[in-house]
């Protein structure tokens, strides 16, 4: 009954914060913008604009000149923690107000603020130059002088610019001219979408058809085209030549567009420009760039609330003790001032100072090569990640398709034994004269064919059923020409929108029948021999996302013999072949391998048979109405009873280590999601084949739905399942969210595994948004393309991996890696051991303050709650810097564990999670500490000092410096070299600069025994229980590390 409770609607709620998320300096940034308006573009004349566009730069900086101290000393000032400083460091120019010398206050505070200016330029000016070099790629532009260089930066509107092949396109550009004999060009555009297939262009016929490209500048021509926005799928335009007669218009749609940030796949292509910078589409994709500030800081600046909290009471306290006699509200203010020391001004800078050492180990790490941080900011939160949303193609994947198993049903070919293959196919060429074709024809349906028949009918299916070109190029030594003449291997290169099909063309080469030649009606194969086998295309049929299948219908020239090849998706093909007792089984057990799946299969046509199809196909492509099912079932005719040939296994290349790193991420307790702009049975045999889904699970398809009832059938259906890994598509995802966001986040977070497929990028930002706002857990995303931008920039931890295509996501990353197998040690080891030893050193520093604030407090009380400060002048910069500072910041080299353990237990990392390390639990532990030992030293030294004021201060400040050095010995784990040089040269310091502090401390009296016992006993007192209660703990409740260690 629980299963159909109803779901209830929710409004999408509009993120307030979306406008701000760029600091201050998008306001600058955003200012002279107008709204983008539709716009006629003149072939060459960019002066001829009607309208401002902006520069074409691509730019991922936060601030710019203007804004840069602005907005540094704003994000630094809007903590409460920094703010409290710049109050109390300006009330000591109120004389009444003043405790000490202004350099007491202004120094610390110039420091923080240098050190955190210095990080943000530093990291501003890394970003400048990497943008720099994208900017300053060169291309050629065509001008009435001849081809110039010009650099991407300088490209205007209505430019015209020549791409090479393998380059990347610099602007959103209109395709008017191909060095392609075939007219057309392929882009590879998974930086832009993740898609892996290769998408086919065709130029603007009219200039296609043009002698020679300088003749673009000739003619006088424009282009009418949309407003820029955000959708990369369609486009709306014209083209127009004026000086025709009658004027040329064309209507221009996606297919003519070259958008930037792809890649140029085939020749040499001429084109347009239409939008620049800002407008671009890949741009309108992306986020902007925001300041990231990580949790632990947060939870920092909370504990200092708290802080502020008990010093307002202390302060409050002491006044209130002396019964608010005279001026009392400047006494509170006095207090305030003096008890100042429990917020540690030091712990903002200990911190920070901390986090560049943890990148710069990072860095350093020879485990992990050529890792950059960029974001030095947020180190801590690579050891608290919850959930990782990681793109496919790139990321995971090579893009680089194997073929790795052909199936006949009675016997399989694996890569070992592709050899066997290639002897059938020698064979059947070699072991008679006749044509093979015929002596398969006369055999096919008396007797069961041999196996080298079988084999050599796979084979030939697969080399004729595709949309694969071979192109000729000149390598050096044979000119273009004379390659295509000969056929010649070296020189031949495959085109096709599907990085599959080329696999299986490659293979079939590989066992000798080679795709020498095609164009748009006829194929030439190559047999072992080298003879060349032609076959006529009579008709094909291209493979839609709809059909799941591909067909082609040929006519072998040497005998006439008219065939039918299909290759498709099993969940088609089952019904379209002859009846089969293994078909089902093998391609299920073919998929669980994490392979491509595809079933082939063919039908003999007599001349009849086909005069009579295509008879009818070109009357259903004439009629006006339902064209595309009248076409469909004309088709469908053919698709019946068709011979089954066999299963081809193709495997998209994991990139190194994929399945064991997401193995130890999910021991770790993280859940990885994979979001992609790929297929959904791409994504869903990537998944399955890098173990994403473990072969224990069972993965819950859910179907293509487009309105609120279909969402809540769907939705119900899903609740019904357990332990099941979620594959939806964009489209449906965006309907769930549209009316049931909170049940369906709170359904697919329950998932072990979420596949989400056909994305766009700002749908990849807008699940990691969700995500964050529904569980409240920190979001760790890793992509490669400028399509996972937006999901990097949006995640409180963006992790880019260096692409073939380019560096757009490791430049807009805060950590960049250079493949995905990193990213096990950058969690496990390095974020573990940044989040802990922040914890430590924040905690340590947060004891070193109470631990003075106590002793204040207890001397106040004593002497009748004046408002005189213990320590004065040099004494109290010195405990926070130069007597402390070396041993407590030394903890930042402190580790628990070796990184082989961390790496080999990833359940240790699951611990982290939970937020253990700084807690309101450890912090209550750490000022009982406080409390416990400034009190005894404070009474300590009250109770044995003898005569003179100075001999407490001498007694009192030397044992605090003690108690320090010991409690940063007791809470070290691990010991370094530079652990025992910090805690050596800290207390030759101290000693060392006794001589100079004659006007604190009696410099005769320390030279005595009494001072020595004295401090001797008292620093005893206050470390000696504590070392107790440590080896009792160790010793009856050890830490699960522990364990691992002993």
């Amino acid at each position: 009954m629980t299963d159909n409770i109803p779901l209830q609607p929710v409004r999408q709620k509009k993120r307030m914060d979306s406008k701000h998320r760029g600091g201050c300096c998008e306001c600058l940034r955003c200012c002279g913008r107008r709204e983008p308006r539709p716009r006629t573009v003149w072939l060459g004349h960019p002066e001829k604009r009607e309208q401002r566009y902006p520069r074409n730069v691509i730019n991922n900086q936060k601030y710019n000149f203007f804004t840069f101290l602005p907005g540094v000393l704003f994000n630094q000032f809007k903590y409460f923690f920094n703010l409290y400083f710049l109050l109390l460091a300006c009330s000591q120019f109120v004389v009444e107000m003043r405790l000490g010398a202004l350099y007491t206050y202004w120094v610390p505070l110039g420091f923080v603020l240098a050190v955190t200016v210095i990080r943000e330029a530093a990291e501003e000016l890394r970003c400048y130059v990497r943008d720099k070099e994208v900017n300053s790629q060169i291309y050629s532009k065509l001008t009435a002088r001849g081809t110039v260089k010009v650099k991407s930066s300088n490209i205007q509107v209505g430019d015209l610019i020549i791409v090479e092949k393998n380059q990347r396109v610099p602007a959103d550009m209109i395709f008017l001219r191909t060095s392609e004999k075939n007219g057309s060009c392929f882009l590879r555009t998974d930086q832009l979408d993740g898609e892996t297939d290769w998408k086919l262009r065709l130029p603007v016929s009219c200039t296609q058809r043009l002698p020679t490209a300088s003749d673009l500048l000739q003619i006088r021509s424009y282009v009418y085209a949309e407003e820029p926005n955000i959708d990369i799928h369609n486009f709306v335009g014209t083209f127009t030549r004026e000086d025709s007669d009658p004027p040329v218009n064309e209507s221009l749609s996606i297919e003519n567009t070259l958008w930037a940030s792809t890649v140029i796949a085939s020749g040499t292509v001429v084109g347009v420009v239409l939008y620049t910078g800002r407008e671009l589409r890949s741009v309108m994709n992306t986020s902007n760039p925001r300041s990231k500030i990580g949790l632990f800081d947060l939870e920092v600046n909370c504990l200092t609330k708290i802080l502020f909290g008990a010093l307002v009471v202390v302060s409050l306290v002491m006044v209130a003790l002396q019964h608010f006699a005279g001026r009392w509200y400047l006494q509170i203010i006095r207090f305030l001032l003096l008890f100042s020391n429990i917020i540690p001004i030091s712990l903002r800078v200990n911190l920070d100072m901390g986090k560049i050492v943890y990148s710069w180990v990072i860095r350093r790490d020879s485990k992990i090569p050529g890792t950059v941080v960029r974001s030095s900011t947020i180190p801590e939160q690579l050891g608290r990640i919850s959930y990782l949303l990681t793109d496919k193609t790139g990321t995971l994947t090579q893009n680089e398709m194997v073929f790795k198993r052909l199936h006949l049903g009675t016997v399989a070919y694996g890569l070992d034994s592709m050899d066997e293959v290639q002897s059938h196919i020698f064979s059947i060429y070699t072991q008679a004269q006749e044509p093979p074709a015929v002596k398969g024809l006369s055999l096919a349906t008396k007797v069961r064919r041999s196996m080298s028949s079988r084999v050599h009918e796979a084979v030939k299916a697969i080399a004729l059923c595709h949309n694969v070109t071979p192109v000729y190029e000149s390598n050096g030594v044979t000119d273009q020409a004379e390659a295509e003449r000969h056929y010649e291997d070296s020189c031949r290169v495959y085109q096709a929108s599907s990085p599959d099909e080329v696999a299986l063309v490659q293979w079939t080469e590989s066992v000798g029948l080679t795709l020498v030649g095609r164009d748009q009606s006829s194929v030439q194969l190559r047999s072992p021999g080298g003879h060349i086998l032609n076959f006529t295309i009579l008709q094909i049929f291209p493979f839609t996302y709809e059909s799941k299948r591909m067909g082609i219908i040929v006519r072998d020239e040497s005998t006439g013999e008219i065939t039918f090849y299909m290759k498709g998706a099993d969940v088609v093909m089952a019904g379209i072949v002859q009846y089969n007792d293994w078909l089902e089984e093998e391609c299920g057990n073919m998929a669980r391998e994490g392979l491509r799946v595809l079933v082939v299969a063919k039908k003999s046509l007599t001349e009849e048979q086909y005069q009579d199809f295509e008879a009818r196909y070109v009357q259903a492509k004439l009629s006006v109405h339902d064209r595309s099912l009248k076409v469909a079932t004309v088709i469908e005719s053919l698709e019946m009873e068709m011979e089954l040939l066999c299963l081809t296994g193709v495997e998209d290349q994991l990139q190194a280590d994929v399945r064991p790193t997401l193995e130890t991420l999910r021991n770790a307790g993280i859940k990885v999601w994979m979001l992609t702009g790929d297929k959904l049975e791409t994504a869903t045999c990537t998944a399955k084949n890098a173990h994403l889904v473990t072969r224990t699970q069972d993965i819950h398809i859910f179907r293509l739905v487009t309105n609120r009832g279909e969402a809540h059938l769907e939705l119900n259906a899903f609740r019904r399942k357990h332990d099941c890994a979620l594959v939806i598509s964009g489209d449906s995802l965006e309907v769930c969210l549209k009316y049931y966001e909170c049940e369906f986040m709170e359904l697919a977070c329950q998932c072990p595994a979420v596949v989400c497929c056909r994305c766009a990028p700002t749908q990849k930002a807008q699940i990691v948004r969700l995500l964050q706002e529904r569980t409240g857990r920190l979001t760790c995303a890793v992509g490669d393309g400028g399509n996972d931008v937006s999901m990097i920039q949006e995640a409180d931890c963006g992790v880019g991996v260096e692409g073939k295509e380019g560096k757009q996501a490791s430049l807009a990353a805060d950590f960049s890696i250079t493949q995905f197998k990193h990213l096990g040690r950058l969690l496990m080891v390095h974020g573990r051991n940044s989040y802990k030893r922040s914890a430590a050193l924040s905690q340590f520093v947060i004891h070193r303050s109470l631990c003075i604030s106590t002793m204040q407090a207890v001397f106040s009380s004593v002497f009748y709650f004046a408002s005189v400060p213990l320590y004065q002048g040099f004494l109290i910069i010195g405990y926070s810097t130069i007597y402390t500072m070396f041993p407590v910041f030394s903890l930042v080299l402190d580790k628990d564990v070796k990184s082989e353990v961390a790496m080999l237990y990833p359940e240790l990392y699951k611990d982290l999670l939970k937020g253990r390390p700084l807690s309101y639990k450890t912090f209550l532990i750490w000022v009982l500490i406080s409390i416990y030992q400034g009190s005894i030293i404070m009474y300590g030294a009250l109770l044995l000092f003898e005569s003179e004021f100075v001999h407490i201060v001498a007694i009192s400040f030397t044992s605090l410096i003690l108690t320090e050095l010991l409690m940063v010995a007791l809470t070290i784990q691990t010991w370094h070299w530079l652990m025992i040089v910090a805690e050596l040269l800290s207390l030759s310091c101290y000693i060392a600069s006794l001589v100079f502090l004659h006007e604190f401390i009696d410099v005769y009296f320390i030279a005595t025994l009494s001072f020595l016992w004295k401090v001797t006993v008292i620093t005893l007192v206050s470390c000696l229980p504590l070392y107790v209660l440590k080896y009792l703990r160790r010793r009856f409740s050890p830490p699960s590390y522990s364990k691992l260690t002993s």
